[in-house]
């Protein structure tokens, strides 16, 4: 904070100075997602590292703010505690839980509670979807909407009836794009609906459908990489690869991946 705060003076640096929040933005999100993918690669060197960046995100959050005389950080770390403590009364307090289920219901149910008492949402007003930005990557928006939603008992009751309707889906998008007078609106409409099935499945089974989506698109980058090597090697233009012949890469790319000695 020291740093933050001596970068940010008068005759700190130029580009520290002329950072808002709308700037920093994007690089908040990127550090937290660099933070994700050298968690999810167990690299600890860097996912060390990536903490610390996405760490002075948040400090030059704070410092944005404090300059502005809306907050200090140091109110930002005793709210988080005051309300994690608040939430957790079956540690901090003598509520009992007998699962992960009940400290969930218990967290919804102090959270309306603080919204109520806050006034700041009218009882009317007030929805259990109610925090979860609508500024979210649009997959992990939809998990977490629907993760709120199955904690009170809207979901399917066997994860087959996933599958079911992620058929009944297919089957709709498959209708749509067969219409000669097809309509891009409900086109997309219908390519949402798919999505989000998808992104239930990945729920039900336990898996975060973001990071699951970055894994294969990281998997796709290494592959496709492979398929460029092989095409430089052979000296041939991209005019002149067949789809078979890159089929084959992809494959080749894929057993390596197999091997004991791959990634």
């Amino acid at each position: 904070m020291e740093l933050m705060s001596r970068l940010r003076a008068n005759d700190g640096c130029p580009w520290d100075r002329e950072q808002t929040y709308t700037t920093l933005g994007p690089m908040l999100i990127e550090e937290a997602y660099e933070v994700i993918e050298a968690a999810e690669a167990g690299d600890w060197p860097e996912l060390r590292d990536e903490l610390g960046d996405l760490l002075f995100q948040i400090v030059f959050y704070g410092q944005i703010a404090s300059e502005q005389g809306h907050f200090d950080l140091r109110q930002s770390i005793a709210r988080v505690h005051e309300k994690m403590v608040r939430r957790h009364p079956h540690v901090f307090g003598e509520e009992k839980v007998e699962g992960t289920a009940d400290v969930l219901a218990n967290w919804e149910a102090i959270k309306a509670a603080e919204r109520q008492a806050s006034g700041s949402i009218e009882k009317t007003e007030q929805s259990l979807l109610d925090g979860t930005s609508a500024r979210l990557p649009a997959l992990l928006e939809a998990f977490q909407l629907t993760t709120k939603a199955a904690r009170v008992g809207f979901d399917w009751k066997e994860g087959e009836d996933i599958f079911t309707k992620l058929a009944e889906e297919i089957d709709e998008l498959r209708v749509e794009v067969a219409r000669e007078d097809r309509d891009h609106e409900a086109l997309a409409g219908e390519i949402g609906d798919l999505l989000f099935v998808v992104t239930n499945i990945a729920r039900w089974y336990g898996v975060e459908p973001e990071t699951a989506l970055k894994a294969t698109n990281r998997k796709f980058r290494r592959r496709f990489r492979h398929i460029e090597r092989r095409v430089g090697e052979s000296g041939k233009p991209w005019s002149d690869v067949s789809l078979e012949e890159m089929d084959r890469h992809w494959d080749e790319a894929k057993k390596i991946e197999r091997e004991p000695s791959g990634d």
